[in-house]
């Protein structure tokens, strides 16, 4: 376009934002401005060149799974509505209000669907992929039910980067050697993650070889996340390349690498750390029965390479901290040899000398965890008749060790011994939905703190968590908790209305999972799930969003 028609469109402009009483318009009236403007208009549009037409996408591939039934359709489209904000959430008083959570209800959702087999409607796999992304806890469920049409979406916009890891590991992008060694050269960070944990999955040592060969020319931060991959598969043939990554010129790698290293029973490192503990804890010969304790003196150059930090944290002592880590990283089947061959629950019950039995207990605590050994968990948590403060460890990680009726029936006489006030953390373990005996034991101490006359806000975290996790069938068994009381003598003003109204939208909750399970569940004669059994959007899943 020539120069003098950018400048007379430029007077146009100007003289049409400045207005007739501020400027004469050219032609001397409005009417002829906005008839050069029209011609000016077309002129312009005469002479522009055509953009150059991008490559069309690749057609989303196809999902064969099962259509979901029309009314689990139009459930998921609501708790997706609401997920960042709805009936459920607090009222202006900082109460939680009567209407249940739907977003909270997402979780149970979608493994339902999966459990049936469903596939996501196209319509709203956009507003899944970002209920993920909002929520790391849903990213698993989330694209094991979006399918392979997530991985697709997911490149054409870069806030669901996550599917891109977390998705492709569910598949290899290809099985030619070529294409893998490809996509591990030349791949994103994401897709080169993904690509590594899908074949540890389906062959540990090809994952191993596949890391080896750029491992030297890899940043640090990307060498540690690669080097948490190895989890996957992990077995004695790691042991080699794991004790290179020892001597690594990033601590934090070092540290993985160890703690990897200690989790093998029979690897080197574990031998090393059982000898350093062997020398540390021993039966009481002079004594009698029990144990002694002699922590190590100074942090050797060894044992840093083997993963043990020198400097403690704030208020930790040296000699502590260095033990905790040895006997963390020993494997646990050392003291029943080392101990006089008695079992966890007889080792655990024997007097420590000189103060040391909760740094030693502790660290016994964090190598059951580590080492996922249920027989030390259980001699660990015992019976709950301490709270958390007074005994060694987590109670909840140890718990997170065994069978999940195990874990249930053990969270239940803790509250009946203890109440509902150091429940939480225990209570977030256990499997849902809860077992009967848990269910019971979590709504009679709240009954009884209702009785108590205060309010239920203080509780209104184990609330949450018995929305989600108790039985849906006991709804109605519950329904007569959520009538509201008259106030006695000595309650606290309004505290019964209170706690009816966390009642009734406990009772609500129960109903609508009730619902949402029978809605996921519900086939017609044919075995198919009602419904048309179409999805009303295949076609917009063929186009990326925003492209």
């Amino acid at each position: 376009m020539s120069g003098s028609s950018g400048e007379e469109w430029g007077e146009l402009v100007a003289a049409a934002l400045l207005g007739a009483e501020r400027r004469r318009p050219p032609g001397g009236s409005v009417r002829a401005l906005l008839d050069k403007a029209a011609a000016e208009t077309v002129r312009r549009r005469a002479g522009a060149r055509p953009a150059i037409p991008g490559r069309r996408p690749v057609p989303a591939p196809e999902d064969t799974r099962t259509p979901l039934p029309t009314a689990a359709e139009r459930r998921l489209a609501a708790l997706l509505a609401d997920r960042a904000g709805g009936a459920g959430q607090t009222g202006s008083a900082g109460r939680r209000t009567a209407g249940p959570d739907l977003g909270e209800l997402l979780p149970q959702w979608l493994a339902e669907a999966n459990a049936q087999g469903y596939r996501a409607p196209a319509a709203l796999l956009p507003a899944l992929l970002d209920a993920a992304r909002a929520r790391t806890d849903l990213r698993a469920e989330t694209l094991a039910f979006a399918g392979p049409r997530a991985l697709w979406l997911a490149r054409y916009n870069p806030d669901w980067k996550f599917a891109l890891r977390d998705g492709v590991r569910q598949q290899l992008p290809d099985e030619e050697p070529e294409a893998v060694d490809k996509l591990w050269q030349e791949g994103l960070f994401a897709e080169r993650m993904a690509l590594l944990s899908a074949v540890r999955r389906r062959d540990p040592a090809a994952g191993l070889r596949l890391l080896a060969s750029t491992w030297r020319t890899e940043r640090a931060e990307d060498r540690l996340m690669f080097l948490d991959a190895l989890r996957q598969g992990l077995g004695p043939a790691d042991e080699p390349f794991l004790e290179g990554a020892l001597s690594d010129r990033s601590r934090t790698v070092r540290a993985t690498a160890a703690e990897l290293l200690a989790t093998l029973p029979d690897s080197a490192l574990a031998a090393r750390m059982a000898e350093r503990a062997r020398s540390c804890v021993a039966l009481d010969r002079v004594g009698g029965t029990g144990i002694v304790v002699e922590a190590p003196h100074e942090c050797d150059a060894d044992m840093q390479r083997d993963g043990v930090m020198a400097k403690p944290p704030t208020g930790r002592g040296e000699r502590a901290w260095w033990l905790s880590q040895i006997v963390e990283a020993t494997p646990l089947g050392v003291w029943e040899e080392r101990l006089g061959g008695l079992s966890p629950e007889r080792i655990v019950a024997l007097p420590v000398a000189d103060g040391w039995r909760d740094d030693l207990h502790a660290a016994w605590c964090g190598a059951a965890v580590r080492q996922g050994n249920a027989e030390w968990a259980r001699a660990l948590t015992g019976e709950p008749t301490e709270p958390f403060a007074q005994g060694p460890g987590d109670p909840a990680k140890l718990l997170s060790v065994l069978p999940q009726e195990e874990r249930g029936a053990w969270a239940a006489r803790f509250i009946a011994a203890h109440g509902l006030s150091e429940a939480f953390r225990i209570l977030g373990v256990c499997g849902v939905p809860w077992p009967v005996p848990l269910g019971r034991a979590v709504v009679d101490a709240l009954e009884i703190a209702r009785e108590a006359g205060s309010y239920p806000w203080s509780f209104s975290g184990v609330m949450g968590l018995a929305e989600r996790c108790l039985d849906p069938s006991d709804a109605e068994r519950l329904a007569p908790l959520a009538a509201v009381p008259g106030e006695r003598e000595g309650e606290s003003p309004g505290a019964g209305a209170y706690w009816a109204e966390s009642f009734q939208r406990l009772v609500a909750t129960l109903r609508l999972r009730s619902a949402m399970l029978a809605e996921l569940r519900e086939h017609d004669g044919s075995g198919h799930p009602e419904g048309d059994g179409t999805d009303r959007a295949e076609h917009d899943a063929d186009r990326p969003r925003g492209a």
